[in-house]
């Protein structure tokens, strides 16, 4: 026998005895398992539980925790119609994971794990305390499931407004919060993609102090309003001392969805919740402008690059590696491709997504072409002191003219008609919603 021969008998001898090895090894994980599964069995049918119910509470984990999509996109039929939460979790079904977790302190928590605890005789076992989790989280659900949805809005306390300085604003706040109401009871139950309570509550901002409920639209003063919250909130003598970096990564604000079920809940019924509004063409250009067409190190880097690499033909590599140079066109190539190479952000996201104004019934409705004026009016109504009025700065890049008709039409002139009507039809909510002139493209 060649030496050659003998190595290669010695590989396949290797080679079985391996082979042999991983099977008898698989084998051996097969039959504990299938003993640990029939000893649970035995133990939880004297408790009425059965394996397979227990492996669903798998999806209760602290972890988070994945809940089938459809159970969330009910439709909002009308002003009477109810949330409809999750009864059941089912697995293998489209799926979305929920990263908000149920530790907060509702006051039932307490008494929901006594329960659970109550009915498991082995509650130290792994599956006595998935099995607790479980109890607690579909108690807590349940409670969920009993909130009357959408929520009604509230006559405005006028007892403050003195004069008649405010009657025009007045009028123009009361015709804006009944078209918006309108239009959601005729149109409100269509197509509407209604997710979860903590998504649809993770923009706005809360005020304890003077019961305010704020859901921030980018580009629609909403900088200039998070310094308004700090100084109502006691964290700031003047608006114009605050910092952008302060308003923004200082993290001094709370949001609602930071709350417990019942925080958000008494909070939603009993504060008075304000959303700021801007024609969507002027707030798209003005997110690009600023984005865009100023050093970023978050935005060239994560958008400029998958911009410029998928929508420019023939892109240098510098450019790509850049991620600096964004064109207004490509930026719109990348907001009407369904198969965007970047997600969605904020800034260009549309207010029917950000704030659920068809969810969640705002007590005011404010619009950035009448910003000073709106504002100010709802610090008088929220009995703000006297001397505290809304900053009527640019919050960078204070030397560039503000993003109005003019500049956006200069914007458009080089998108086709085509571009322009997509661009449209992708802000249609927005601009039935809260009665926005259409634009002629």
């Amino acid at each position: 026998m060649q030496p050659s021969e003998m190595v290669m008998n010695l590989r396949q001898v290797f080679l079985s005895v391996l082979m042999f090895g991983v099977a008898g090894l698989l084998l051996f994980m097969y039959l504990q398992a299938w003993i640990e599964e029939q000893h649970t069995d035995r133990m939880e049918k004297k408790r009425g539980i059965t394996t397979s119910e227990l492996k669903t509470t798998n999806y209760f984990q602290l972890a988070p925790r994945i809940i089938s999509r459809e159970k969330f996109q009910q439709p909002i039929v009308n002003q009477d119609s109810k949330l409809q939460v999750l009864r059941e979790l089912k697995p293998n079904n489209e799926s979305f994971i929920i990263t908000k977790t149920f530790s907060g302190s509702l006051s039932e928590v307490g008494h929901l794990k006594e329960d659970a605890q109550a009915s498991s005789e082995t509650i130290n076992s792994p599956n006595g305390k998935l099995y607790e989790r479980h109890q607690v989280t579909k108690s807590l659900f349940k409670k969920f499931d009993q909130i009357t949805w959408p929520l009604d809005t509230h006559p405005l306390n006028k007892s403050l407004i003195i004069g008649d300085k405010w009657k025009k604003t007045d009028v123009a706040q009361e015709k804006r919060r009944a078209f918006l109401q309108d239009f959601c009871k005729k149109y409100g139950g269509g197509n509407h993609d209604q997710s979860h309570l903590f998504h649809m509550v993770s923009r706005i901002y809360v005020e304890d102090r003077h019961k305010i409920l704020y859901c921030e639209v980018p580009k629609a003063g909403c900088s200039n309003w998070k310094r308004i919250l700090m100084v109502l909130n006691g964290l700031a003598s003047s608006a114009y001392n605050i910092t952008h970096n302060a308003v923004h990564y200082g993290k001094h604000l709370k949001k609602l969805d930071s709350f417990d079920l019942k925080g958000i809940y008494t909070r939603l019924n009993t504060y008075t919740k304000a959303v700021f509004v801007r024609d969507p063409m002027e707030r798209l250009v003005s997110a690009f402008r600023d984005k865009f067409e100023h050093p970023n190190s978050y935005y060239h880097p994560v958008f400029g690059k998958a911009i410029i690499k998928k929508y420019r033909p023939n892109a240098y590599e510098e450019e790509i590696n850049n991620g600096s140079g964004v064109k207004f066109k490509e930026f719109i190539h990348y907001l009407l491709d369904s198969h965007r190479p970047v997600g969605m952000d904020i800034h260009w996201e549309r207010v029917s997504k950000l704030c659920y104004p068809c969810v969640i019934n705002y007590d005011f409705v404010g619009k950035f072409e009448t910003l000073e004026e709106d504002a100010n009016y709802f610090l008088q109504l929220i009995g703000a002191p006297r001397g505290l009025k809304f900053p009527n700065f640019k919050d960078r890049h204070s030397s560039d003219e503000r993003t109005n008709a003019d500049v956006v039409r200069q914007y458009l002139k080089d998108l086709s008609n085509m571009e322009r009507q997509l661009i449209y039809d992708f802000y249609y909510l927005d601009y039935l919603m809260f009665n926005y002139t259409t634009p002629l493209v």
